[in-house]
């Protein structure tokens, strides 16, 4: 994948503990964004995960310049999923 194609791909998550290392009432619940194959998801709830279908929250963000060495070029990549960009010269 390219550096958008890679932010673009489908996330998943675990909730399970605060930041201060605390159980969270009710977590380990493993969060799967829409575009990840309903057969992994199968799969991962005969491994016992609680899984939960989401599209929305939690998935972090980003902006990102790769620089190209074998072509000598920067490529720019943003957040599909909130407003932003990549700037770079």
């Amino acid at each position: 994948m390219n550096i958008q194609e890679a932010g673009d791909a489908a996330r998943y998550r675990h909730a399970a503990r605060s930041v201060t290392g605390d159980l969270i009432p009710g977590s380990g619940k493993l969060y799967l964004e829409s575009g990840i194959d309903t057969k992994v998801e199968e799969q991962l709830k005969k491994l016992g995960h609680k899984v939960v279908r989401t599209s929305r929250g939690g998935y972090g963000g980003y902006q990102a310049i790769f620089w190209d060495s074998d072509n000598g070029v920067y490529h720019g990549a943003s957040e599909m999923r909130k407003d932003g960009l990549a700037i770079g010269y």
